[in-house]
């Protein structure tokens, strides 16, 4: 419920910001994606006040600031989006929707009093430290989260029917209009952060789960990208009951399409650690690891997502510690196929994931020892020819080095079939100079 009860409405709604972004709009030449039969930018052109429609009522004023605040979230959200359904809107209207909500928002406070601004909604929230777009975004938040979540699941797939699932859920409302949602979605919750965003999430998060609960995935990502901002600017305990369900839509979304996988991983991987920050041994952590390493087995080679699950992965790792015990028997074959790599990015980022899993574990009795060195050494050879050559060798040098300190006589062992090899002559020099450095230390 809105916090005025009745205001002129020339006070707040910017009409000539209106007509400019209306007339925008308007001459912006648009073209229905090919077998798309509807028009978004006409969807769009409806959310514009127009003057001889408004009233001096409560009701119908607060019916046109939410229908404008959710177009310029639709075109500031053209910005980030590569979707066929918003590449139509130019820059210039994007950076015109931001300034005319900035007039809104404006314009809104300044009709608020002070004290009328704190607890708003009933959410036991003080805005007072929020600037004017966050507090009129806050407000909204009620009213726009349930809309957008009704739009959204419109078109998700209806688990009763027998024929064809996707077609029938696009048969009953076109995909474009959730599309269009997702990145309203997106772009209203991260308008805020911590610690505000908090109180906001029994409004927030299921809006956010029926997105990631869809079957295109466009919608999917904006559900993740949202997610992954709410993981950064929520504290655990804010989460409530959600927890789980949450956990369970990370597990039921890592077979996402390649095109989402990177946003998949952030997000599991942000939202297990802040969930189950304290519990090393959670089933969580155990189930989305299994169900990560279960995918990039079927797809060793597929560079984008062992890139993606190698840049997001440290905080579970940090967060189980010695438990990553448990699932070496998994790990290091990949790590041994990917150390390989024909890319440097791959090779670089798994010498610095398996540095990291060394300083963890102290690689205890593992079987893989012996082999992680011989694929060391073997890298370190295969690194004349490579672009990164040098940072390769410096990293390699730094796990021998580091095996060293932790399994000295077994590490001694297999070093010794290897240090008369004369391609490693340069490597044994730095090694025993490192090590002369450590033991003088």
């Amino acid at each position: 419920m809105f916090i005025i009860p009745f205001l002129n409405p020339k006070q707040i709604l910017p009409f000539i910001l209106c007509d400019k972004l209306g007339e925008s709009i308007s001459k912006t030449k648009y073209k229905p994606p090919e077998g798309s039969n509807v028009s978004i930018k006409s969807a769009l052109e409806i959310l514009l006040p127009r003057n001889d429609n408004v009233s001096d009522t409560s009701k119908t004023l607060i019916c046109e600031i939410r229908n404008f605040s959710l177009l310029c979230a639709a075109l500031a959200s053209s910005q980030v989006s590569t979707s066929e359904h918003l590449l139509w809107i130019p820059n210039s209207l994007a950076i015109a929707s931001i300034s005319a909500f900035q007039e809104l928002a404006k314009g809104f406070c300044s009709t608020c009093n002070a004290e009328s601004l704190r607890n708003v909604s009933g959410l036991g929230l003080d805005l007072s430290l929020l600037s004017d777009e966050q507090k009129l975004v806050v407000e909204l938040m009620p009213q726009v989260m349930p809309l957008l979540k009704d739009k959204v699941n419109e078109s998700s797939v209806d688990k009763s029917d027998d024929a064809d699932e996707i077609t029938a859920a696009s048969a009953r409302a076109p995909v474009a209009y959730a599309i269009v949602a997702s990145y309203q979605l997106r772009w209203f919750v991260t308008q805020v952060e911590y610690p505000s965003l908090g109180k906001l999430c029994a409004l927030v998060i299921p809006c956010c789960l029926t997105a990631l609960d869809h079957w295109s995935p466009e919608v999917k990502g904006q559900g993740m990208i949202s997610f992954i901002h709410l993981a950064k600017n929520v504290n655990a305990a804010e989460f409530g009951l959600y927890e789980d369900v949450i956990l369970d839509a990370c597990c039921q979304n890592v077979a996402s399409t390649d095109e989402i996988w990177d946003n998949v991983v952030e997000m599991s991987v942000l939202l297990v650690t802040c969930l189950q920050r304290n519990n090393p041994r959670s089933s969580w952590y155990e189930k989305l690891l299994n169900e990560m390493l279960s995918h990039l087995e079927r797809q060793p080679r597929n560079r984008e997502r062992r890139i993606s699950w190698l840049k997001h992965i440290d905080p579970l790792f940090n967060s189980v510690g010695l438990v990553l015990l448990a699932h070496f028997r998994r790990i290091f074959p990949l790590f041994f196929k990917w150390m390989h790599a024909d890319d440097d990015e791959t090779v670089l980022l798994v010498l610095d994931r398996i540095t990291l899993v060394i300083k963890l574990t102290w690689i205890r009795n593992s079987p893989h020892f012996e082999r992680l060195v011989d694929e060391l050494i073997s890298l370190y050879k295969e690194a004349a020819l490579k672009i990164e050559r040098e940072a390769i060798r410096t990293r390699v040098l730094q796990i021998l080095i580091l095996l060293h300190q932790c399994k000295g006589p077994q590490f001694e062992g297999v070093w010794n079939k290897h240090k008369d090899d004369p391609n490693l002559t340069a490597l044994s020099s730095s090694f025993n100079e490192n090590c002369s450095t450590l033991v003088q230390v």
